[in-house]
């Protein structure tokens, strides 16, 4: 694969969820700042991290398992946005939004994540 993280679109749609990560939990109560909030920012900034950190990696099969890495934070983080909307800490709008873009994240982590699994392992297949 050539190119920097910067070029990867899932990178760059990570990056985004960083930020409005950062953004709607602005508004989270404050004596969640050590709880929730910081719990869904560090899982968010580990997402686009570690993609960046498997591109700079010498062979696919350590870019695959950063690729993991950064899913597992995925997954971690839609389960706090999740937990957010069911406390109410997020509005209809911004728990969809954060939703929505996590999805997307999702997708196109699941779609690179096959692409170099068929290489390294073929057979096995990210659903």
């Amino acid at each position: 694969m050539h190119g920097t993280y910067e070029d990867l679109k899932v990178w760059r749609l990570a990056m985004d969820l960083v930020l409005e990560v950062y953004c709607t939990t602005s508004s989270f109560p404050k004596h969640e700042i050590y709880g929730l909030t910081s719990q869904m920012r560090r899982a968010a900034v580990s997402i686009p991290s570690n993609i960046a950190e498997g591109k700079g990696r010498f062979s696919r099969k350590e870019l695959l398992q950063f690729l993991y890495h950064a899913r597992g934070s995925l997954l971690e983080l839609q389960t706090q946005i999740t937990i957010a909307r069911k406390l109410g800490f997020l509005t209809p709008e911004d728990g969809k939004k954060l939703t929505d873009l996590a999805a997307e994240v999702g997708r196109l982590l699941n779609g690179l994540v096959n692409r170099f699994q068929s290489i390294v392992d073929p057979g096995l297949q990210v659903v």
